[in-house]
């Protein structure tokens, strides 16, 4: 009985090694002759680009009495860019920010801001910024320098930026993303009082401002 049980295991266990080792030759063999996965098309960087409002993010923050910190955003705005990959230095920013659309999360707060007291929309109702000249970095980065006016005044930065893209998005259309950040003197552009007295003082001087933008192919004519 012994030797017959042996014979039997012996058979289904040579005929199930035969399965394993056949099925092992059709996967392998299924890999090796499926076609390869096809590349994506690149997206060209070069060209005219319009800011996507509704992705894009301006936030800022500026510290209160020192311990904490106040942020906030702007939801009004608008841009331009213009890219030259092979020629970077012929690329161009155009940004604007309406200053109205301050948001603290406290109307009360913001109403103060948009005041005479400090950005004075109703005289000065925009921030721009207009490049002079865009530069690669041996990092992979660029730098944008340019002029920014805030409150009537007028003043040259460099701005350090990265690029994630260019893309194909879910409805197929093109975009990129673009990311920097810098740190603003609000007294230096005039926006609020040096005063002791004015109770601006328990106010930060220096802004944090970080920007996160997405950019859409420019419509013809805009």
């Amino acid at each position: 009985m012994m030797m017959r049980n042996s014979r039997k295991f012996g058979a289904a266990g040579l005929a199930m090694a035969l399965g394993f080792t056949m099925m092992a030759d059709g996967m392998s063999a299924g890999t090796h002759a499926a076609p390869p996965a096809a590349k994506a098309a690149a997206v060209p960087l070069t060209g005219a680009w319009s800011v996507d409002a509704v992705h894009t993010n301006v936030g800022f923050a500026i510290r209160h009495m020192g311990i904490s910190s106040v942020r906030g955003r702007f939801s009004d705005i608008a841009g331009t860019i213009v890219a030259n990959a092979a020629h970077p230095e012929k690329s161009s920013v155009n940004f604007t920010i309406q200053t109205k659309s301050i948001n603290t999360d406290m109307p009360m707060r913001d109403d103060h801001v948009r005041s005479a007291a400090f950005l004075d929309v109703a005289k000065y109702p925009q921030i721009t910024f207009q490049s002079t000249r865009v530069t690669k970095t041996k990092g992979g980065g660029y730098l944008v320098a340019g002029n920014l006016t805030m409150h009537g005044v007028t003043k040259p930065i460099v701005l350090p930026f990265q690029i994630s893209g260019p893309i194909k998005d879910p409805m197929g259309s093109a975009r990129f993303g673009l990311e920097t950040q810098t740190h603003l003197d609000r007294h230096s552009y005039g926006v609020g009082s040096t005063s002791l007295f004015s109770g601006d003082s328990a106010i930060g001087s220096d802004v944090d401002v970080t920007i996160s933008l997405e950019a859409v192919p420019a419509k013809p004519g805009a």
